[in-house]
């Protein structure tokens, strides 16, 4: 039996002899997309097979970051946070392959799966079964997006420590269940924060914004991004990390404020005499 990947998301889909006879769910959904030319199915072997590199970087003590080049579907980065008690990988994987396994296994393994929305699930059970079972999250709001199960599958909500200072928190926006990572450790105890595409900085400006669905440039409501905040506001963070490698490095909390209004202000009128 053959483990399917859909090769615009690079989300595992169930094990069978051949691939699904119908797009995938979550590209088909108005926050992804299905190519013009259809569906297109690929494997972990089709993917380790192909002449690509693994790049590690790690960002601040405890914090890693690793993504293949050239990169698959959304072309995420996962991240891999060193706890004394095991660590987390965020946003895990679209594929699996070997040196990848050996890197992970060289800065500790895997403790806790987590990915901040269904686009991010990725190789999640995969990963999972390579490092001892590992506890996969998944947020209750979004749980019916899960392609392949696992018994390894654990449902979550609201805010909850997964290791020591580290917290998820349920955001929202994106999917319902769009969580961020809260680390308390990072930037050097000021805290640092990772956001998937729950919040994504805008180029090196300092800035960030907010959307149900990017590549579709659909926007969230202005109460919806405010909401955003309101529900981050208890935690402090210096820097911000996301999951196309755009970050904010200093300030990070004051630019997602400032952001917000900037996005609340255009969206909700305050400046249409302007347009």
């Amino acid at each position: 039996m053959t483990i399917w990947i859909c090769a615009t998301c690079g989300v595992e889909h169930p094990d069978s002899e051949r691939p699904p006879n119908s797009d995938c769910l979550i590209c088909a959904d108005d926050r992804q997309w299905v190519p013009e030319s259809g569906q297109v199915w690929t494997t972990l072997a089709e993917l380790a097979a192909q002449d690509h590199r693994l790049v590690h970087e790690e960002l601040e003590p405890g914090l890693h970051r690793i993504n293949r080049e050239p990169g698959l579907g959304i072309g995420q980065r996962t991240y891999l946070v060193q706890t004394e008690q095991g660590n987390l990988m965020w946003d895990p994987p679209n594929h699996l392959d070997e040196t990848t396994v050996r890197q992970v296994a060289a800065l500790g393994g895997v403790s806790v799966i987590v990915a901040s929305h269904p686009h991010m699930f990725g190789s999640q059970v995969s990963w999972s079964e390579r490092f001892d079972a590992a506890p996969i999250l998944v947020h209750s709001a979004d749980r019916r997006w899960v392609r392949r199960e696992s018994p390894a599958i654990r449902e979550w909500s609201g805010v909850t420590e997964v290791l020591p200072g580290v917290t998820l928190v349920t955001a929202g926006g994106h999917f319902p269940g769009s969580a961020v990572a809260h680390l308390a450790h990072g930037s050097e105890g000021r805290g640092s924060l990772l956001v998937g595409d729950t919040i994504m900085p805008v180029l090196d400006s300092g800035w960030v914004t907010f959307e149900r669905s990017y590549p579709n440039r659909i926007p969230l409501s202005p109460a919806i991004v405010a909401r955003i905040v309101d529900r981050l506001a208890p935690y402090p963070f210096e820097r911000l990390y996301a999951l196309t490698g755009g970050r904010v490095l200093a300030d990070a909390k004051n630019a997602v404020h400032r952001s917000a209004q900037r996005y609340i202000d255009w969206v909700g009128g305050k400046y249409d005499h302007l347009c």
